[in-house]
């Protein structure tokens, strides 16, 4: 279980690099009035919301096996949970499904447009709502502790 917990720690940096990378990206092609390209934006777009939902499946099977996730819940109950474990138990897991699911439909949305300005207006709207989402609730004291 240390493993899970490791990669999921350190791969987080990673997530979140690439992820402000992604947004970053859209948001100088959007105001730039840039041409969206198959080779450099939809590959940036893409390897974020791949490295996300890797992030999310490690972070799920780290709920279902660590005694801070769904353990501690079904040990304490709802009540029994201080600010510490309420965080790790309940809102980093459901925040972060919420922001990979506007990550995701930043990626399906796009998809659905040819002009490159709307492309990096939905990736830009989208992913930045879903990084900060994350940003948001990350447990920073037990992360960079």
């Amino acid at each position: 279980m240390e493993i899970i917990k490791n990669l999921h720690s350190y791969l987080a940096y990673i997530v979140l690099a690439v992820l402000v990378i992604a947004v970053i990206n859209a948001l100088l092609g959007w105001m730039g009035k840039k041409d969206f390209t198959m080779h450099k934006d939809l590959r940036i777009s893409l390897f974020a919301l791949i490295l996300s939902h890797i992030q999310l499946l490690i972070g799920l099977v780290l709920y279902f096996v660590s005694a801070n996730g769904l353990k501690a819940i079904q040990a304490l109950g709802m009540s029994g949970l201080n600010a510490p474990a309420r965080l790790l138990a309940v809102e980093h897991p459901f925040i972060n499904i919420i922001a990979l699911a506007l990550i995701t439909i930043g990626w399906s949305r796009h998809k659905k447009f040819m002009e490159s300005d709307k492309k990096f207006k939905t990736i830009t709207i989208f992913y930045s709502l879903g990084l900060l989402l994350i940003l948001s609730r990350i447990p920073w004291g037990q992360w960079l502790g």
